[in-house]
């Protein structure tokens, strides 16, 4: 036996006092909060992800907001009572799809709640629903909590409104896909985490953040976590490519993209003129990026975390050169969770008392085996988490089996519900662009070489040739963006132009206000409106049109409609039960 007494004492006591020492401490005082006992700055270890969790879900109602703000904005100009595609009409004609009765088949080809409202104000239903979606939104992007009430809540609103959206969020709408579509709006963060983190996770809901939570180490909880967003996203936007267009094996498709996308901002029009190697090495990094890169989350945490930060990068790219509504606000939220709470930390203060100083606490007692045991309620909700995950599994068997095609179907819901879809941006690139132009006439005879035709313009599509390329992202105009698709097609595919023609010869005040100019304002409605169609390229900088202050040059290819007056109208409005347009 070793003796006990001062002798043995004595060194405990030297090395008490040398800790303290380069603590700057007296001996026995308490540790500093936030420090470990050897006075360096605590640190996050890797494998949680609870700060990670609020990151996400604040990066998630952002793009939920501005989807509710845009159909607050708009939906009543474009399906309310009078708008430019009814949604009223779509569901009269969806029930008598079905002997017009509002039952299970009804509902469940187009799931919305609007099912359950009075139609008789449908423009107050649609902003009733916009509204909600916008207060719950703010509240999570405020707060960083939710539960699933909340986050189910936003996708039954947000999707209810997708149903009866039309053509303005079908597939050729970007910003048509719901926010995280199914599994990420099921993403809850405990609505007590930023309380006591100290709390079991038990959260409801197939997400990347369940997954991860409930890893054990960094590792495995990229693995798992990233596993939907690689087998449902990016790989197959880069097949679709690969697949589709020649140019996109060619590595040419950069070279007209900037010019014929949507709705062009100033980055595009010089970003077009770059040289041509430019082009090619863009090309080729997009391959690299969507069908390389995402397998990184395979490879270990720092390759995860490597993948996340070049597809955030990526999708910043394409939001500094192009006006695509949210569609890459929403791609980058499932990138934030490549991070774990090491990684993403430095966005929190560093305080006692904070959010990092309470994962701290949390990852130490998980250290010591210390979590508390969990209750029936947690149990009830992984079961439930389980349960979930099969069946989305379950449901993504024709989708996985779709990628895998060599006959790949683009943009597909395979549910009415949405909850696993297929989805692939510009799988095919316009070589030319070509634009629609509206004009109205107050000359009683519009076949008169003499008539004065005034344009219309619009918020942000290309127009007047002065008129410098707008920056609105993640904002969204529905109008200007499918005005873009009408105009390599034809208006008999496009039955809504000729709608909207009818509402300018109104001077109908909601419809206008999707416009930026009307020429007939505080005066007389136009009594002839027509369809011109025109060719359009960017100017080349220090050229003769640049010079004289203009983005673009334009060429008639002809006539898209013939001029229109309101009285030729009324039979074609009666026939679709569009609303006769009242002259202001």
């Amino acid at each position: 036996m070793y003796p006990e007494g001062p002798a043995m004492a004595a060194p405990e006591e030297f090395l008490r006092r040398r800790k303290a020492a380069g603590t700057g401490r007296e001996p026995g005082s308490p540790p500093v909060q936030g420090r470990n006992p050897t006075g360096f700055k605590a640190r996050l270890r890797v494998g949680t992800f609870w700060l990670t969790r609020i990151v996400l879900l604040r990066a998630l109602a952002f793009v939920y907001f501005v989807a509710f703000l845009v159909a607050f904005h708009q939906n009543k100009q474009l399906i309310g009572d009078r708008g430019l595609l009814p949604c009223k009409v779509y569901l009269k004609s969806v029930q008598q799809h079905f002997q017009g009765q509002v039952g299970w088949d009804t509902v469940s080809y187009a799931p919305t709640l609007l099912w359950l409202l009075d139609w008789s104000h449908m423009d107050s239903n649609l902003d009733a629903l916009a509204l909600l979606g916008l207060g719950i939104s703010a509240f999570i992007l405020v707060t960083g909590c939710a539960n699933m009430i909340l986050m189910a809540a936003l996708w039954v609103l947000y999707m209810s409104l997708v149903n009866v959206g039309q053509i303005w969020m079908g597939v050729s709408a970007s910003g048509n896909r719901v926010p995280g579509d199914f599994p990420v709006p099921s993403l809850d963060s405990v609505s007590t985490a930023q309380e006591d983190p100290h709390i079991p996770d038990c959260s409801v809901g197939l997400s990347v953040a369940d997954f991860q939570n409930h890893a054990r180490s960094g590792k495995d909880a990229c693995r798992s976590g990233e596993l939907i967003h690689v087998v449902s996203s990016l790989p197959w936007q880069g097949l679709i490519k690969v697949r589709g267009d020649q140019c996109w094996r060619d590595l040419t498709c950069m070279d007209f993209h900037y010019e014929t996308q949507p709705v062009p901002n100033p980055m595009a029009y010089f970003l077009h003129q770059s040289p041509w190697w430019v082009h090619r090495f863009e090309t080729l990094s997009n391959h690299f990026l969507e069908l390389v890169v995402p397998f990184f989350v395979f490879l270990g945490r720092r390759m995860c975390i490597l993948h996340g930060a070049l597809q955030i990068l990526f999708q910043v790219v394409l939001i500094v050169s192009g006006n695509l509504s949210f569609l890459n606000w929403l791609t980058i939220v499932p990138s934030i969770a490549c991070f774990d709470d090491t990684a993403i930390g430095f966005l929190f203060p560093s305080g006692p008392g904070g959010l990092k100083d309470k994962v701290l606490k949390m990852q130490k007692e998980e250290a010591r085996e210390a979590r508390p045991t969990l209750t029936f309620g947690c149990t009830v909700r992984q079961a439930a988490n389980l349960a979930l995950g099969i069946l989305v599994a379950w449901l993504s068997i024709p989708v996985v089996l779709n990628l895998l095609s060599p006959k790949q179907v683009m943009n597909s819901s395979f549910s009415p519900l949405r909850i696993v879809n297929t989805y692939g941006a510009f799988g095919s690139i316009t070589r030319e662009r070509t634009e629609i132009i509206l004009q109205g006439t107050a000359s009683p005879n519009a076949s008169a070489p003499d008539t004065m035709w005034e344009d219309y313009e619009f918020k942000c599509k290309p127009g007047d040739l002065r008129r410098q390329p707008c920056l609105i992202s993640p904002y969204h105009y529905r109008l200007d963006w499918l005005m873009w698709f009408a105009a390599f097609q034809t208006y008999e595919q496009h039955e809504w132009v000729i709608h909207l023609a009818g509402k300018l010869l109104a001077n109908d005040a909601e419809a206008l206000s999707l416009l930026a100019l009307n020429p007939f304002a505080d005066r007389a409605p136009p009594r002839w409106v027509r369809g011109e169609h025109y060719r359009y390229k960017f100017s080349r900088p220090g050229g003769l049109h640049a010079a004289g202050g203009k983005w673009w040059i334009r060429k008639r290819i002809g006539p898209y409609f013939p001029p229109l007056s309101l009285r030729d109208l009324k039979d074609y409005f009666r026939s679709r039960e569009w609303p006769y347009p009242e002259l202001a």
